[in-house]
């Protein structure tokens, strides 16, 4: 059995989806409802942030899809070994190798992970595509869309690579101990990604370029104001490790990584 957190996510949903097609015995779970599901895989309501309730959610489950959520990854992992748990993928950050100093949080899951004693594969991402899922309500109303540093590019990647990478960890062999950087084919900065939606929709979008701080003030509504700063420094002024394209999803995958341009087209619906 493989469970999988944050089922209800970006690369969550379409992991289970590949999971159940696999043919493989699938628990979700998530925090909230999990809508519509493929058939045969079961649903559970968990919190990453309450290990103790996690608990009897991973009973019997062997290999587990782990997000970064919650401030006790060392209870997170000895409720993942008290159900039998023996291998998780987990998703982590570019940041704890660029940036370790921000990337605390994501750090400490992965030292947590090595220490456990579990077989584990980390996969460190970058900015999905999915991201730009934040400018959906502006687009929709008003066919805008507004980011800072409008012309520096990050090599953002598909969740559903990531989703088809982490299957691979989880069904076949040799990924035991791989920290792989997932990342898309090309760096696209943000004018480049509201034209792709633009082109989607087959109708003009604006861009609008914020403010360093216009924008964290909005970050900041959601965001610890560290992990804000860190995150504009990677938007503002990138490392070139983290302008680097990977070559770890072909690596796995045997493919090139999707474009930006085939997850706006594939999400279209999303911003119309």
């Amino acid at each position: 059995m493989i469970a999988v957190t944050g089922a209800t996510g970006n690369v969550g949903r379409e992991l289970v989806r590949i999971l159940a097609e696999a043919g493989e015995t699938v628990t979700a779970l998530s925090r909230g409802e999990a809508g519509e599901l493929p058939g045969g895989v079961r649903h559970v309501r968990a919190d990453l942030a309450d290990p103790d309730a996690l608990r009897p959610a991973l009973d019997g489950v062997d290999a587990l899809f782990l997000l970064v959520a919650g401030d006790d990854p060392q209870g997170v992992l000895d409720a993942a070994k008290a159900g039998g748990v023996r291998r998780v993928v987990l998703v982590s950050s570019i940041g704890v190798a660029t940036r370790p100093d921000v990337y605390r949080h994501p750090a400490a899951f992965e030292a947590a992970l090595l220490g456990s004693g579990l077989e584990q594969t980390v996969l460190r991402c970058g900015g999905l595509d999915s991201n730009a899922l934040a400018w959906a309500g502006s687009i929709r109303a008003d066919r805008v869309a507004a980011a800072p540093f409008g012309d520096v590019g990050l090599p953002v990647v598909d969740p559903a690579d990531v989703a088809e990478v982490a299957a691979a960890a989880l069904l076949r062999p040799g990924h035991t101990g791989s920290v792989y950087e997932l990342t898309g084919p090309a760096p696209t900065t943000p004018r480049q990604r509201a034209a792709a939606i633009a082109e989607a929709l087959g109708e003009p979008v604006r861009f609008v370029e914020q403010t360093r701080q216009e924008a964290r003030e909005q970050m900041l509504a959601f965001m610890p104001e560290p992990v804000v700063e860190g995150t504009l420094a990677i938007l503002g002024e990138p490392l070139p490790a983290e302008r680097r394209v990977s070559p770890d999803v072909e690596r796995v995958l045997g493919r090139a990584p999707r474009p930006f341009a085939d997850w706006a087209a594939r999400s279209a619906a999303a911003f119309r």
